[in-house]
């Protein structure tokens, strides 16, 4: 990471330090997260890195720059980039049908009745399944941890989340395409399994592992050296335990850094949320966003295809406000578009957050979160480990606090 002054990249440091503050007193201080620390860039550079609280249960190590994180869906934005990589090379296009790709998908119907027991009834859907379905979350696919729906009970049932130990590729494909959708392509959106599709498809596609793929054409370019589905034995000791916040408990360890399921093989790379990484890794990634698709002499994607990404695909370039199902995302709604892997800020006044018109952002269960506002040329990366992400307002406090001390 290369640092500068705050005042040299124009914020003021006094209001900086005021993260600090949040993040001890108001969090860590007060146990409602077990640790934090938050990057804060602009253009190349690093204006503000911080770390707070234990790394593991009952140890005397600390979070620190070296410190890994289970990035959960903060994996969806990489994920989506390796299949804008794969259209760029004119293998696949955004609006091919998914079934192209994945024959399993041919013939899926829209709920119409039964599960719970009973066979699934369907109709046929008003419009086929597009690959920018999948990266705008508007395929009809579902999360089973939405407890709303009969379609979401049989993802649960099914095991079909379970993906570190339970699927590959194609049983998960399969596993999936026994429900029927929640609605028909296009029609709605709902966070959704559509990313994990979108990681198989980048494999069926390239010919190479998904993983794989992430390593040699986004990773090691980048030199993101920490990211990847499994932590090797020699940095084990570097990934921080992660928490839930059990009602009536306070916050229990959910997953054990020092014999974490993310240190064990994996059957199932998911698109959707495996990623392990660190603050500088992920800050590598926002950079090459913010600079057009290049980084260092790099180049990932076209300045064209990243302009295409962070513009609003919603359906009548509508916000999430009017065309939401999900009773979970990492977002609030109003004001807000979807591009092709992340949330867009359309309008910070319906917001009700600072912020940039085309702005973009997202988060993982486990309460990190990213944005990158190309206006004022800033990013920002959060990690912690504590879940639901739901549970405090801290990406609205952090960003307010950020965005107060640019002057």
């Amino acid at each position: 990471m290369q640092f500068d002054t705050p005042e040299a990249l124009g914020f003021d440091p006094g209001r900086l330090r005021r993260i600090d503050g949040l993040l001890a007193d108001r969090y860590v201080g007060a146990g409602r997260l077990p640790h934090a620390q938050i990057l804060v860039g602009r253009d190349d550079k690093v204006a503000h890195f911080s770390s707070t609280g234990p790394a593991r249960a009952g140890s005397d190590s600390t979070v620190g720059e070296r410190s890994l994180f289970r990035i959960a869906s903060m994996t969806k934005p990489i994920t989506s980039v390796a299949f804008m990589m794969l259209v760029e090379e004119g293998k696949v296009a955004l609006d091919d049908p998914v079934e192209r790709i994945i024959p399993e998908f041919a013939g899926l119907g829209v709920y119409a009745g039964g599960g719970g027991g009973a066979p699934f009834v369907s109709r046929p859907v008003d419009a086929p399944m597009r690959m920018v379905d999948l990266l705008r979350h508007t395929s009809g696919l579902t999360y089973g941890f939405q407890y709303r729906t009969n379609v979401d009970a049989y993802i649960r049932k099914a095991k079909v989340e379970n993906w570190r130990t339970a699927h590959d590729d194609d049983s998960f494909i399969a596993a999936l395409a026994e429900a029927p959708l929640e609605f028909s392509p296009g029609a709605a959106w709902n966070y959704s399994l559509a990313t994990d599709v979108l990681g198989v498809i980048v494999a069926r596609v390239s010919g190479v592992p998904f993983d794989a793929f992430l390593e040699s054409r986004i990773f090691a370019p980048l030199g993101m050296v920490d990211t990847g589905f499994v932590v090797p034995g020699d940095k084990r000791d570097r990934l921080v335990d992660a928490w839930a916040w059990t009602p009536g408990q306070g916050m229990t360890v959910f997953d054990r850094g020092g014999d974490s399921l993310w240190s064990q093989p994996t059957r199932f790379c998911s698109g959707g949320g495996g990623l392990v990484s660190s603050s500088a890794d992920y800050h590598r990634f926002c950079g090459m966003m913010l600079n057009g698709g290049a980084l260092d002499g790099v180049r990932i994607l076209g300045r064209k295809t990243v302009e295409l990404m962070t513009l609003n695909h919603l359906p009548g370039r509508g916000d999430l406000a009017a065309l939401s199902t999900s009773l979970f995302s990492e977002t609030q709604n109003a004001g807000v578009g979807f591009g092709l892997g992340f949330a867009v800020t359309q309008d910070p006044a319906r917001l009700m957050m600072p912020g940039s018109a085309g702005e973009y952002y997202w988060g993982g269960m486990f309460s990190t979160a990213f944005f990158v506002d190309p206006v004022e040329r800033l990013t920002m990366v959060f990690m912690t480990q504590l879940s639901p992400s739901s549970l405090w307002p801290i990406r609205r406090e952090l960003k307010t606090l950020i965005y107060s001390a640019l002057v």
